[in-house]
This record gives C-alpha cells, sequence and structure tokens, in this order.
C-alpha cells in the first residue's frame, strides 16, 4: 500500500514538473537559469525513480543466474544510485566544503549523512533504495520553491524599486549626448526627455510636463511640474520635455540615497532574526549528537542490559529519521524573508524602512511626537498681513526680505517671495542668525532685527502683540519697533486622518513639538485633536521634551518621532524610531531618521505600523508552526513512530509552508 502511495506521489511531481516547464515555456521570465537547471534535474530524477520502482526486483534477481551472484543486486544499486547522484549531487558537494571549512552543522550535512545513511542500510539488507532518493528529491523541490519564493520577492522589490537612471542628457552643439549620471556637476542642464527618468535632483529651467512619482512615493496620480518647480531623481516625465538645473550630485541625489537604504537595508537584523541565527547555531549541532546517540546508545543498552537483541538497523534508521527531521530550514530562510518581503511591501507604498530591527521596533510604537511645520502643515507660508507699521508697508516687508535673504527656511522664503522683486544682496552685510528666534543684519547701513517676540525680548525692544492666529515675525529698525509681518502656514489634507488612524492603531499619546507661538500651536493641535503640545521650542528643547517623553513611556513601548527640517535631526537620531519626511525634508533629516517617507503624507505613518505588526505576527506564526512541528515529530521519529516520508514533511512541507506565509508580508494594499 505505502509503494502505490508512494507511486501516486512520484507521478504528482512528475506532471506538476511538467506543468511548471510548460509555463514556462510561455513566460519566459518565470524562472532564473538556476531555477531552470534544477527544475530539469528534478524531472529527470523523478522520471528515472518512477520507472525503478515499476521494475519488479525479480527482474534484477534473474540477473545473478545469467552473469555472476549478486550482479542484479549490485546492478539495482548502481541504477538508484545514479539517480541519487542526478538530484543531490550539489547537496553532497556543500556537505562536503562545508566540512572542509569546519562550518560542519548545516541542513547540507543534515540531508547528505540522513540520505546516505539510509542508502548504507539498503545496501547491507539488500532492502528498498526509494526513502534515500525520496528525501532528497522532495528537499530539492523544496529548495525549488523556496529560492522561487524568494527571487519573487526580490524581482517585487527590485520592479518596485526600478528607479536608477542608466544615463543623463547633456545638450552639446545643438545634440543630446548620454553621459553617466556620476558625471555630471552640480550646476548642470540636463534635458529630460517624454517617457525618461529624472536622473539628478534638480530645478526646471525649461519646460513643463506630469510626471510619474510611483516607484518613489507609491501615489499612482501624475504631478505637474513648472518652471521653477524642485523636481527628485527617480520619477519619470510623462508628457513634455524638461530641462533640469542639477542642484546635487548623482551620489547625493534622492535616487541613490533611496537605493542605498533598500539595498543595506537587510544588514540591520531584527532581535528575531538574532534569535534564530543563536538557535540555529546551537540547535545543529545538539540534534546532530542527539542522533548519533539515538543510533548508538539503545542497542548497546539493549545488550548489556536487557540482554535482548540489539537491532541495530531499526535504530540506525530511526537516527536518519530524526536527523531529516532537525532541518532548521523553515526558521533559516522564512524568518529573514518575512522581514525583507516586510520591507518590499512598505517600499511599494513609498515607505522606505532602512532595517528589519527599525520594522520590528515599529510595531511597538504606543508614543508619536510630531514635528509641526512640514510635518503636519505644507510647510507653504504666506504672508497674510501687515500690521502696526510705521511706514509703507511694502517698504517694510523690502527689509525683512532683504534681511531674511541668506535664509532657506520656509518662513525666509515665504517672506522673499511676497516682496515681489528681486533682491539685491549687495544691499545686505552683516547677516547673523539667531537659533530658533530670528536674524539680524544691516541693510543699506540700518541695523535690520527680525524675528520672534523672543528675539524683540533679548533685544530689549518692546513690541505689539498681534490679534491673528499665525507666525508673527516682528521687525525693528535702528532698534525702534518697526511692525509685524502675519504668515499662515497650511494643514496638511491628511494630517488630522493621521492622526485618527494613528490612535485607531493603538497609539498610546500624540504629541506635538514646534518652535511656532502657543497660539498657532495650541490652534492646530486643536484642529488635529492632538493630545499634548510643546511650542515656541528651541532645537535643543525639542531634545529635552523627547528625553523626558522617553523616560516617562512604558519600558516596552517605543517613542517614534516624526519631523523633516535640519533642526530635527538631533530629535530623530534621539528618538527610539525616527521618522523623516522624504520629498520637502532636509538631507540631514533623512540621513538620521530610520523610517522615510517618500510623498511626506502623514497618514502612511499609520500604515508603516500596520505593515510592521502584519510582518511581526507571520514571523510569530512561522516560529511557532515549525517549532511545534519539529518538536512533535523529532518525538514520534526518536520513538519510531515516524518514518522517512513524515521526515520529509517535517522539513519541506515545513519550509514551503513557512516561505509562502512569509510571502504575505509583500501585499500591503489594503492595509
Amino acid at each position: 500500500m505505502q509503494e502505490i502511495i508512494v507511486d501516486i506521489l512520484l507521478s504528482v511531481v512528475i506532471f506538476t514538473s511538467l506543468g511548471f516547464l510548460f509555463y514556462q515555456a510561455k513566460h519566459r521570465d518565470f524562472m532564473t537559469k538556476k531555477q531552470k537547471k534544477m527544475m530539469r534535474r528534478i524531472l529527470l530524477s523523478s522520471f528515472i525513480l518512477f520507472e525503478l520502482q515499476l521494475i519488479n526486483a525479480s527482474l534484477f534477481a534473474e540477473l545473478d543466474g545469467v552473469l555472476f551472484p549478486g550482479a542484479g543486486r549490485w546492478l539495482r544499486f548502481l541504477c538508484y544510485f545514479a539517480d541519487y547522484i542526478i538530484i543531490g549531487h550539489d547537496i553532497l558537494k556543500k556537505a562536503w566544503k562545508g566540512i572542509l571549512n569546519r562550518q560542519v552543522f548545516d541542513e547540507n550535512f543534515l540531508m547528505a549523512v540522513a540520505t546516505l545513511g539510509a542508502m548504507a542500510l539498503a545496501i547491507y539488507e539488500n532492502g528498498e533504495y526509494l526513502e534515500s532518493i525520496a528525501v532528497m528529491l522532495f528537499y530539492q523541490i523544496g529548495e525549488w520553491f523556496q529560492g522561487y519564493a524568494v527571487g519573487k520577492s526580490r524581482r517585487n522589490i527590485s520592479s518596485l524599486m526600478d528607479i536608477r537612471p542608466d544615463y543623463a542628457n547633456i545638450e552639446r552643439d545643438g545634440a543630446l549626448e548620454q553621459v553617466d549620471p556620476d558625471e555630471v556637476p552640480v550646476g548642470s542642464i540636463i534635458v529630460v526627455q517624454p517617457g525618461e527618468k529624472v536622473p539628478i535632483d534638480g530645478i526646471i529651467v525649461e519646460g513643463t510636463s506630469s510626471l510619474n512619482t510611483s516607484a518613489l512615493t507609491g501615489e499612482s496620480l501624475p504631478r505637474e511640474a513648472n518652471v521653477g518647480d524642485s523636481v527628485i531623481s527617480g520619477c519619470i516625465s510623462m508628457t513634455g520635455v524638461l530641462k533640469i538645473e542639477t542642484t546635487k550630485e548623482f551620489g547625493e541625489s534622492t535616487v541613490s540615497k533611496i537605493l542605498d537604504l533598500v539595498e543595506n537595508a537587510s544588514s540591520r537584523k531584527s532581535k528575531s532574526e538574532d534569535f534564530i541565527s543563536r538557535f540555529a547555531k546551537y540547535y545543529t549541532p545538539a540534534v546532530c549528537f542527539s542522533a548519533l546517540a539515538l543510533a548508538i546508545l539503545p542497542p548497546l543498552v539493549r545488550i548489556l542490559f536487557l540482554n535482548v537483541p540489539a537491532m541495530w538497523g531499526d535504530w540506525i534508521y530511526r537516527a536518519l529519521t530524526f536527523l531529516v527531521i532537525s532541518c532548521p530550514c523553515a526558521l533559516v530562510i522564512s524568518i529573514p524573508l518575512s522581514f525583507f518581503a516586510g520591507i518590499g511591501g512598505a517600499s511599494h507604498e513609498g515607505i522606505l524602512v532602512k532595517g528589519s530591527n527599525y520594522l520590528e521596533s515599529l510595531s511597538k510604537t504606543k508614543y508619536i511626537v510630531f514635528d509641526k511645520t512640514g510635518t503636519l502643515t505644507k510647510g507653504v507660508f504666506e504672508v497674510d498681513g501687515i500690521h502696526h507699521s510705521t511706514m509703507e508697508d511694502e517698504k517694510l516687508l523690502e527689509y525683512a526680505a532683504l534681511a531674511e535673504s541668506a535664509s532657506s527656511h520656509p518662513i525666509s522664503k515665504s517672506i522673499q517671495h511676497a516682496c515681489g522683486k528681486a533682491l539685491d544682496r549687495s544691499r545686505v552685510s552683516d547677516i547673523r542668525e539667531i537659533s530658533g528666534n530670528g536674524v539680524t543684519a544691516k541693510v543699506d547701513g540700518i541695523t535690520v532685527a527680525c524675528g520672534n517676540g523672543k528675539l524683540m525680548d533679548l533685544l530689549g525692544i518692546p513690541y505689539s502683540d498681534c490679534h491673528k492666529t499665525g507666525t508673527i515675525v516682528h521687525i525693528a529698525l535702528n532698534g525702534a519697533y518697526a511692525g509685524h509681518i502675519v504668515i499662515s502656514d497650511v494643514i496638511k489634507p491628511h494630517a488630522k486622518e493621521a492622526i485618527r488612524s494613528l490612535k485607531s492603531a493603538g497609539a498610546d499619546k500624540t504629541v506635538m513639538l514646534t518652535g511656532d507661538s502657543k497660539k498657532v500651536a495650541d490652534q492646530v493641535a486643536a484642529e488635529l485633536q492632538i493630545d499634548c503640545v510643546y511650542s515656541e521650542l528651541l532645537p535643543a528643547d525639542k531634545v529635552e521634551k523627547v528625553e523626558a517623553l522617553l523616560g516617562e513611556k512604558p519600558a516596552r513601548a517605543v517613542l517614534a518621532f516624526v519631523g523633516d527640517g535640519i533642526n530635527d535631526a538631533p530629535v530623530l537620531s534621539r528618538a527610539d524610531i525616527g521618522i523623516a519626511m522624504g520629498a520637502m525634508g532636509s538631507d540631514a533629516a533623512i540621513e538620521a531618521a530610520d523610517i522615510v517617507l517618500m510623498d511626506d503624507d502623514p497618514l502612511k505613518i499609520a500604515k508603516a505600523i500596520k505593515i510592521s505588526r502584519k510582518c511581526l505576527r507571520i514571523v510569530y506564526q512561522n516560529i511557532f508552526f515549525a517549532l511545534v512541528v519539529k518538536f512533535a515529530c523529532l518525538l514520534l521519529g526518536a520513538v519510531g513512530i515516524a518514518n522517512m516520508y513524515l521526515a520529509i514533511f517535517a522539513d519541506v512541507g515545513v519550509m514551503v509552508l513557512a516561505v509562502l506565509n512569509a510571502i504575505r508580508c509583500l501585499f500591503v494594499k489594503k492595509l
């Protein structure tokens, strides 16, 4: 009965293999060259084994009288051994290399010892060779599925992150010349034609186009780009020809940083991966010595103390079965694959995670701390009014714009933009920025102070409060108060929904830290329903507040800080998890962060947490399932209930199921 079941299983393997090969003929990219070669080996070995099983053993026995005694037995062995070499030669080679390199105890060694041992028993007893070849055959099928699953995961991530430009177009003598992006210096004019990738970050100086940013942000809708707009590398020009002045070298551009993050993500291991690595290091030698003890000790006890036959064959068979069951493939392969797939799924949604350790920590996030400007608000400031001015509004605005002309802060930019004319920087001297307060400068020989109320207090200049809500920039000329400018920021469309989603995802506390005035900060916090707000903070104050929150939170809870500005870099580094806005965020913030949101959408934070939790659930499912099945089958194998076929399921079957479960981490669209 057992032989009939095995023959049926082998037939299924053969027809399944044929089906895959026919499918591959239609879909050439379905398998790699290595997988195609392995599929041919599986097919050939399955066919030979199937044919050998159909040949009656008595046919080989008849050769004893024709040739010489035992000829049929040895010919039968050679036929099966040839099939064994076809399917298992690479495993034997890897096992031998491991022995030579003093890295003996791995799955290749376990499979080699178990299958060669089973074959030796069959030679000794002139028994069945089926089990040793079937174990190796099914192991290779499992490895093929595992290789395909990992390859599919890598191909998905590669296609999602296929943003590396092959060239940049430089216009020379009226013709376009393709050059290596690494060779393009800052300030060069590059040409991007419809259908081409933007190779380097820059500013559009000529042309308009719709940009496909889906590979970077996960956003399917194209973005319109016009003269003066900043564009980041990796997006695709869809409709028009663009001339772009490069603002960064290729190595410092967005596409290079993204690729570096993704390529190095696997080097930062999670606690779960470290546990599995340590577990396998001790587990494999332990089961090898346990199998050796199982093969030797019970027979000796039977002979020396019980005075009954040793039954060496029986106990060696149990030990070999024990070895096959014990292979830790399911854990060693599926756990890193789960995190790799989780990082790939997050990348698809425009969430770049720098390592599996950060993905694991993110699942425990309970405190979310936000910067305000550019994080919860657009950071697009507009002058909303000029009050208490002692001169013409346009003149006061011009003084403020000239004083702020050296600053790249969004508020400074809004004042410069509102001035509405070209600024002559030669009129300005002695510019001094006072961190968190404002700037002082000399404009046409007049000392101009431009900043918040703290700057006025620092300079001892009385000032007037404003009844309007917004960022208030006070201006003093030669020590006398000259009026103030009201600047308003706009809350991001998804900011309120993002806070609500975080609370529904289990966040215990949401906090906002800002250098803005208390009036503005309180209004934004109330509108977004943020639990706690701290305003009028300097960069050092933000670090202190995060330190205090870290001391306040429960021990196992994780605090995440979300920011975008260069002054957020110290806080991003200090928090348990730093999350940076990738589109508007500064390079320093992106460098300091552990997670980067490529489209600056705060709603993605809740999605990132859900992705991490799904990934951790799958990791724990695989660990629990693999260990329970392994130890149950090991116990059954030790007492002689489990045979090689159950061992195959405990090894290959569990590995395939765990790998297929791990691949689910890629699918995060509906989270």
